[in-house]
């Protein structure tokens, strides 16, 4: 298939050396799986990283080797496409804490177990260090750029931030330089979910039945945040699920019921609940400036990007109420207050905060242009 034809590896590759974490622990025997796409230059000057959001995974334009469904970002990344592995080394790796490949809960610890809820809590930054020794262990002492959205944004800000001399472009769609409360109330409702499924077991599940309906209604919470009421209204109204009348149960009666209910089980298929408790809770923490002043509440943005050398590009959506065009603003703001380059651009699209991953013409074209220069 076309898709496949851009496929250039697929590889776990342990990292060398523990890797410190923000929460003071190291873990040992890290490892990091990770796709590539295009050709890398004799002087790796063409290397970017794409950063997934929270769901996400490495296989960025590659069949999903679970759902067998075509790459999340399939439309942007490929030859001739915005970012053009004609010209562009492309690495995506699946995040320390995921469960694609990579380093998590369900990954076994040292005595030959499964880590679950032994698995120390992780940071946005500690995603990023894990990449950075990838990045190391590949031998690429600078990207041409990162580029994320939604969580992935957090870390491309991360990168930004605390390795300045890593990177010459950052690439930020739809996304925030630390976690508001009502984020962190979304999150916690579904965590609550997750831990109150009898299947849950302590995060001890592994082997046995998991906590689907836990994880399945923390996905129907987040998926409401992703949308946008223009959007869900058109898409579904009012309108009843295969049916003519309501039926004065608890059944799904409208369309709107019937699509989170397949959301949330299809997610499970795909998914490790404990995960999903870990990498939430990394981008709760998620507060940049804290991040680089190495205090609790305190710093300032602008002081995140005093180092930096990269151009830096943002992106927001007007449909978006998860990460708002204000997060963007603000963080163009800091980075103007840096003296750091930056272009700042707000798209309309009826999506919501999904608008990145779908069609929006008007974000190709921004995505093309910055990563051109």
């Amino acid at each position: 298939m076309a898709d496949a034809a851009i496929r250039t590896a697929s590889q776990v590759l342990e990292l060398p050396a523990p890797l410190p974490l923000d929460g003071g622990q190291s873990l040992s025997g890290v490892r990091a799986a990770y796709e590539t796409y295009g050709t890398l230059n004799p002087d790796k000057s063409n290397a970017v990283i794409i950063f997934h959001a929270l769901t996400g995974d490495q296989c960025v334009a590659s069949p999903h080797p679970i759902t067998g469904k075509p790459g999340w970002w399939v439309r942007m990344v490929g030859p001739g496409k915005p970012i053009d592995t004609d010209r562009l080394f492309v690495i995506c790796a699946n995040v320390l804490g995921g469960c694609y490949g990579s380093t998590g809960p369900a990954s076994l610890a040292p005595d030959g177990q499964p880590y679950a809820m032994r698995f120390p809590v992780i940071t946005i930054r500690d995603m990023v260090r894990a990449q950075v020794a990838l990045l190391d262990a590949l031998g690429i002492e600078q990207l041409h750029a990162v580029i994320g959205g939604s969580m992935g944004g957090m870390q491309a800000l991360s990168f930004a931030a605390n390795w300045p001399e890593r990177t010459r472009a950052a690439l930020v769609i739809a996304s925030t330089a630390r976690h508001s409360a009502q984020n962190i109330a979304f999150h916690e409702v579904g965590r609550q979910a997750i831990m109150a499924d009898p299947k849950w077991k302590g995060g001890d599940y592994y082997g046995a039945k998991g906590p689907d309906n836990g994880l399945a209604v923390a996905r129907m919470a987040a998926h409401i945040t992703y949308l946008s009421e223009e959007g869900m209204h058109e898409k579904f109204g009012r309108k009843l699920q295969d049916r003519d009348a309501k039926t004065f149960g608890f059944d799904a009666d409208f369309q709107v019921e019937s699509y989170l209910r397949h959301q949330g089980l299809s997610f499970t298929d795909r998914f490790d609940a404990n995960s999903y408790l870990y990498i939430t809770r990394a981008m709760d923490y998620f507060d940049l400036a804290e991040e680089v002043s190495g205090g609790e509440g305190s710093g300032r943005l602008a002081d995140a990007f005093r180092a930096s050398k990269a151009r830096f590009c943002l992106i927001s959506f007007d449909t978006d109420w998860l990460y708002p065009t204000i997060e963007s603003r603000t963080i163009a703001h800091a980075l103007n207050a840096a003296g750091a380059p930056v272009s700042f651009v707000e798209l309309s699209a009826p999506f919501g905060h999904d608008s990145f991953l779908l069609d929006v013409p008007a974000l190709d074209r921004v995505i093309a242009g910055f990563l051109a220069q």
